[in-house]
């Protein structure tokens, strides 16, 4: 029962009955509420990640940037978004989740707001990175509470929901920013991502709860007067007390040293190693399409048509591999949709000598390439355990954030040199295929804490003599 959250388990069978009450009972009004607010962040966080992509050209054309330069620009969010989740995040396992999503919301959308203001390519560089800092670090945080805040059985589409939610704000992105950029110019669109960041602040305050592993693993002040507010609003009785400590949760360095334990060093090296490629691949496809489209021979408006139905695809995506993961192992699942992408990159330039061909492959590599980030979170999610969730998370974002950094500012080089559209696509198609060559080594993922427990592959171990399971593990208990 309580293999995925075994800090529970230990701080006693009060709140291990709210832990249980999560994990195996019904979702209900709250918890959906707290996944629909993680989702809504992750909608500005995808407008905000990717408004130098729509805006590229017309920022290129003020500046007269050159292709490496602007390569610059589209990596330096990602730069920010990396140091948000490698340095920032994880002191959420210290001070709580919810009141870093607070601050990183004031930071992103300040930093939005500025950026309308830069009058240089450095000024609009530097503004980027801050902006990065908040939306990698509001990123780890979201996708941890919504996981923590989904019963077992549908944790796997809580988590990448907020990847559809992250597609859902690059697509509204990308059609804002059709029609903003033609009457209002480029500026009017960081704008307005910066207005609508600082207006989720009050919903985040009203809404999202704190995780309930953090308040019994850190007791912050009014710990368990915040513990029974949310039984209450999980229809379960009160705490008269807090139940005895449980092992106290390890600092930030601490944390980052246990991910590279020898219990751990395997999954996590696995981990950081496929986030690295599959965002890499990701963020070149995301940050390069409407350009390289224009480059193929597209309009300028049917290059960024392109790019948004790249996002669009994403929400359909995302949610796709979540529901999947409440059927089959999501690992499985996501090395199909790691080979499918690789496939229809190898196509997609070839096809822009027929305009439909190119945008309904352009769907199809959006559904794809985004449920494999999804993916990537689900799974990221359950292998660590909550008192370093945050930073397990985190990090394995940050590493991603690096090859996502360095994916757009390559391209840019490459270009430079010689290289055609054709060819950065079918490399990026082998850098998916190497990433599904890696995920059969999570077969040895975090041990269970309680025999019976399913491990990251779904796989299920042997109780020993004269134990019994403590409730049925069914199948859709696999990431």
């Amino acid at each position: 029962m309580f293999a995925r959250f075994p800090d529970a388990r230990r701080a006693g069978p009060m709140t291990a009955h709210l832990r249980a009450a999560l994990d195996a009972g019904p979702m209900n009004r709250f918890q959906w509420g707290a996944v629909a607010v993680c989702v809504v962040l992750n909608m500005l966080d995808g407008f905000d990640v990717l408004v130098m992509s729509f805006t590229g050209r017309s920022v290129s054309q003020e500046w007269g940037l050159r292709p490496t330069e602007l390569g610059l620009l589209l990596s330096a969010g990602l730069v920010g978004m990396a140091a948000g989740a490698l340095f920032v995040a994880p002191w959420a396992d210290r001070i709580g989740r919810r009141p870093m999503i607070l601050g990183a919301l004031v930071v992103s959308g300040t930093g939005m707001l500025l950026s309308a203001l830069s009058q240089s390519a450095v000024q609009l560089g530097a503004l980027r990175a801050l902006t990065g800092v908040g939306i990698g670090t509001i990123i780890a945080g979201s996708n941890v509470i919504a996981g923590e805040y989904a019963s077992r059985r549908w944790r796997g589409l809580a988590v990448t929901l907020n990847s559809a939610g992250y597609a859902i704000g690059a697509t509204l992105g990308g059609l804002i920013a059709v029609g903003l950029l033609d009457t209002h110019g480029w500026r009017s669109v960081f704008l307005l991502g910066g207005i609508a960041t600082l207006a989720a602040v009050p919903l985040v305050a009203v809404g999202l709860p704190e995780s309930l592993d953090f308040l019994v693993a850190r007791r912050p002040p009014r710990a368990l007067e915040s513990i029974n507010t949310l039984a209450r609003r999980l229809g379960q009785p009160p705490l008269e007390r807090l139940p005895e400590a449980p092992t106290p949760t390890a600092g930030v360095a601490a944390g980052f040293r246990e991910l590279l334990s020898p219990r751990l060093r395997r999954p996590t090296l696995t981990l950081w190693a496929a986030f690295f490629l599959t965002m890499a691949g990701f963020y070149f496809v995301t940050s390069w399409t409407p350009t390289l489209l224009v480059e193929a021979g597209l309009s300028g408006s049917q290059g960024l048509t392109g790019g948004t139905l790249l996002n669009l695809g994403g929400i359909f995506g995302a949610t796709a591999i979540g529901a999947l993961a409440a059927r089959y192992a999501l690992r499985s699942v996501l090395m199909a949709y790691l080979a499918v992408t690789a496939v229809g990159l190898a196509a997609f330039v070839a096809a822009t000598s027929s305009l439909a061909a190119a945008f309904v492959l352009g769907a199809v590599i959006g559904v794809t390439a985004n449920g494999c980030v999804a993916g990537l979170y689900a799974l990221t999610a359950v292998v660590y355990e909550p008192r370093i969730r945050a930073t397990g998370v985190g990090t394995a974002i940050g590493i991603g954030r690096i090859g996502a950094i360095l994916a757009p500012t390559v391209a840019g080089g490459l270009l430079d040199g010689g290289w055609t559209p054709q060819q950065l696509y079918l490399a990026v198609g082998v850098v998916y295929v190497a990433t599904a060559a890696l995920l059969p080594a999570l077969r040895t993922g975090r041990p269970a804490a309680h025999p019976g427990a399913a491990t990251t592959d779904g796989a299920r171990e042997a109780p020993k003599a004269g134990e019994t399971l403590t409730a049925p593990t069914a199948r859709p208990e696999s990431p």
